[in-house]
């Protein structure tokens, strides 16, 4: 047995590894968002959840959505739609979105990317999957193929007991 087979194995046997692997996964993130976030910042003046909407409002566009929800658009960020009440409000004063009222619903809120953002983000894309693809430069397209499948596997299994969880809540109050 290699080595690394006797590293895997002692893993696989070892207590609390769903603790564990649940740090390594944070660790790696932390890692990349602080690589990029800085990088953003250093090179476009720009921070990291600008970018974000930016990228959502233009991945909307692509997908034949006119502009998102601020509802829509804080689900597909994670955020509350608080958090991103002042965001919007800076990128509409840079004129990097616009933001209108619903035809359907004069309380809703519609968010566009406007041109010059779509001109901005386009200038920052391919920098940014350059910084990516450096930072998983180790990985072999096997082992990036790997930990895809890997990874959507876990958020299946969290969505699954999340679901499941939220089920027994509800019998539980019946």
């Amino acid at each position: 047995m290699s080595r690394t087979d006797t590293k895997l194995a002692a893993l696989r046997a070892a207590p609390h590894d769903s603790l564990r692997l649940w740090l390594r996964l944070l660790s790696c993130s932390n890692l990349v968002e602080r690589e990029v976030r800085s990088r953003l910042r250093e090179e476009f003046d720009i921070t990291l959840p600008r970018f974000d909407v930016l990228a959502q409002l233009d991945a909307a566009s692509r997908d034949s959505v006119q502009g998102l929800t601020m509802s829509e658009l804080s689900r597909r960020l994670m955020v509350t739609n608080g958090n991103l009440t002042g965001l919007i409000e800076r990128l509409v004063q840079e004129r990097l979105v616009s933001r209108a009222a619903s035809p359907r619903d004069r309380r809703t809120q519609i968010v566009r990317l406007t041109k010059k953002g779509k001109t901005a983000l386009d200038a920052m894309t391919p920098v940014h999957e350059g910084w990516i693809e450096r930072l998983f430069g180790d990985l072999s397209a096997d082992d990036r193929a790997d930990l895809d499948a890997l990874l959507g596997r876990l958020r299946d299994s969290v969505r699954v007991a999340l679901a499941e969880e939220e089920e027994e809540e509800e019998e539980g109050e019946s």
